[in-house]
């Protein structure tokens, strides 16, 4: 009896989040990468090694560690990040959107753990299981398994096939609907790609954006919304034009949470990110249940990032690797260009910024992990994300999204070729 009773008591009884959590499929992609000899490999959004700030980074380090005083760097921080790192993402952020370079306030940011942190932690605290977030079509993968983690259904947003551009008039059916089913109680917010969006590489412009916020407040609907701007900076010859919603007029009444990355157009490494919210509440949510995970993002992190940006360093790395990931993007699209994949009914539009190309395949053509396609794929030698894993419901099974973040031009036209080859050996 007394050793039954151990046995009993030592089982692991999960939380019904815990039991809803399941392998990221992130880490599935990490593991085929790992597990191919010699695979080449489209589908990790990592940035370009070679061109990573090595001598930057070691000045930028040397001066915060000469400074006179204590090494503060050294200490923990605080819970909402370094004041000066905060008061030079709001100085940026006035530089893209316009007006005074006081019009954003320090103390309406927040530094974490890379931008993931922020949208993990802005989700948390808006959702109960069973909850809605509305989400483009396509969206970023990952950020469906946060939800999915949740308990948390991600909702498309109906779109023009062929542009990605939002279909107003779909949307307000569908928001209709959703109400008459009573399901519009249950949505808690908006999740918005604005610039050179993972997967798609679109951004759209201000009257798109104007028009979602014009649909939701027709149905009643002044939820939060989550801008994820991780790509802005990436552009390859000029900025996008459009504002972001913390100064469009449209969402003038919507809370807002505007999510940036300092470290991806930097050192990734360093994983360092910031959310700027207008809704004083929810950042004071957000700040609490980052209290209970961290105490606060890396104290030497964030000053090394604060050095960069203050000292002109960033934006200097910035001017860098535009040309050599507008390069990198040439050579995956010229080779696959080059290598008749057009030809053989696949089409895809030329990003202007950004780190991915999406492919649409011919017909009915399933891209899926489980297709013959990608079985074929990874027995030629290369691998990418599936296209199914970026829809919130409805998925799509004839998209790839393909990242030339890190491999070289060479390796990039390598990957291309055995892409095609893929590709034509089911076409034949």
């Amino acid at each position: 009896m007394a050793t039954e009773r151990v046995e009993a008591m030592s089982a692991v009884s999960f939380s019904k989040r815990g039991r809803r959590l399941a392998p990221p499929e992130i880490a599935r992609l990490m593991d085929l990468a790992l597990e191919t000899p010699g695979l080449l490999s489209l589908a990790a959004g990592f940035t370009d090694t070679e061109s990573l700030p090595v001598d930057s980074f070691a000045e930028i380090v040397r001066r915060v560690t000469r400074r006179d005083g204590p090494p503060e760097y050294l200490q923990y921080g605080s819970n909402q990040g370094r004041s000066g790192l905060r008061e030079a993402i709001a100085e940026r952020l006035a530089q893209y959107d316009g007006g005074t370079p006081d019009a954003f306030d320090p103390d309406r940011a927040v530094v974490t753990n890379g931008s993931q942190q922020a949208l993990q932690l802005a989700s948390d605290v808006l959702c109960d299981a069973g909850d809605i977030v509305l989400v483009e079509r396509p969206t970023y993968f990952v950020y469906l398994d946060v939800l999915r983690g949740l308990g948390v259904e991600p909702r498309s947003i109906p779109s023009d096939p062929e542009s990605g551009r939002l279909d107003p008039e779909a949307f307000a059916r569908m928001l209709t609907e959703m109400r008459d089913a009573g399901d519009h109680r249950r949505i808690k917010a908006l999740y918005l790609i604005s610039y050179f969006s993972n997967p798609a590489s679109r951004s759209p412009e201000v009257d798109e954006k104007e028009e979602l916020a014009s649909v939701l407040q027709e149905a009643g609907l002044t939820i939060p919304v989550i801008e994820d701007a991780a790509y802005r900076e990436l552009y390859y010859e000029s900025a996008p034009a459009a504002s972001s919603i913390l100064s469009l007029e449209g969402f003038a009444k919507f809370p807002k949470l505007y999510l940036g990355t300092c470290t991806k157009p930097f050192a990734t490494g360093l994983k360092v990110g910031y959310g700027y919210c207008s809704d004083e509440e929810w950042l004071r949510r957000i700040l609490y249940l980052k209290g209970a995970h961290d105490f606060g993002t890396a104290n030497l992190n964030q000053a090394v990032v604060e050095e960069a940006l203050v000292s002109g360093a960033f934006e200097r790395h910035l001017e860098t690797i535009r040309p050599i990931y507008h390069r990198k993007m040439r050579a995956l699209n010229e080779g696959l260009v080059e290598s008749g994949l057009r030809e053989l009914g696949w089409s895809w539009t030329v990003p202007a910024g950004g780190m991915y190309l999406w492919l649409r395949a011919p017909g009915e053509m399933e891209t899926g992990f489980d297709s013959e396609f990608c079985r074929t794929c990874l027995e030629k030698g290369v691998l990418y994300v599936p296209g199914e894993l970026c829809y919130g419901d409805r998925p799509e099974r004839s998209f790839v999204r393909l990242s030339f973040g890190v491999l070289s031009e060479e390796s990039l036209r390598e990957a291309a070729q055995r892409f095609a080859e893929a590709a034509r050996s089911l076409a034949a």
